[in-house]
C-alpha cells in the first residue's frame, strides 16, 4: 500500500499519445498523481475537470490521472473536456494491481473489480507525502491545493 514518507513505486505507462511515462519524468517537481476508474464518466469527469480548473492554482506541480482505459480513451476524454495534463494508460494493471488500487467493488448487489479512487501527492524526488483514500471526486481538487499550500 501506499503510505507517506515511501518512495513511489517505479513504473513506466503510456500516455494518452502512446509515449511512454516513467517516474523518473517527474522527478524535480511535486506530482498529484490520482487513479480514477473510468475515462468519461460523471464522477471521473468531475474529478479531471476539478484538477483542470485548479492547475493555475498548482503552481510547479504537475497533474497525472492513471486508469486501466487505453490510450485512445484517453485521448478522446482529454479533448472533450480541454483537459491538458497527463493521462497514464494502465491497461493491464502493471501499477494499480501491486499498490492496492484494483479491488472488489459493490454496486447495486454486483461484485465487481475496480479501481480504488486514490490520490497521491509526491514531492520532487518522489517520495510520498500525502495520500487520499475514497475519495470524493467532487471538490477533491481544492482538497489537494491546499495541501500544496
Amino acid at each position: 500500500m501506499l503510505e507517506p514518507g515511501e518512495p513511489f513505486p517505479n513504473f513506466t505507462l503510456p500516455d494518452q499519445d502512446d509515449n511512454p511515462v516513467s517516474l523518473s519524468d517527474f522527478k524535480g517537481s511535486p506530482t498529484v498523481i490520482y487513479f480514477y476508474p473510468k475515462d468519461d464518466t460523471g464522477g471521473c469527469t468531475a474529478e479531471a475537470c476539478g484538477f483542470q480548473e485548479s492547475m493555475g492554482d498548482i503552481p510547479g506541480a504537475r497533474v497525472v490521472g492513471v486508469s486501466p482505459d487505453p490510450p485512445a480513451s484517453h485521448r478522446k476524454f482529454r479533448a472533450k473536456y480541454g483537459l491538458t495534463f497527463t493521462l497514464l494508460a494502465d491497461t493491464q494493471k502493471e501499477l494499480i494491481g501491486p499498490i492496492g488500487l484494483w479491488v472488489e467493488k459493490k454496486l447495486y448487489g454486483n461484485v465487481y473489480m475496480g479501481v480504488a479512487r486514490t490520490t497521491v501527492l509526491l514531492d520532487k524526488e518522489g517520495i510520498i507525502r500525502q495520500v487520499w483514500r475514497n475519495v470524493n471526486p467532487k471538490g477533491h481538487a481544492e482538497e489537494v491545493v491546499a495541501a500544496l499550500q
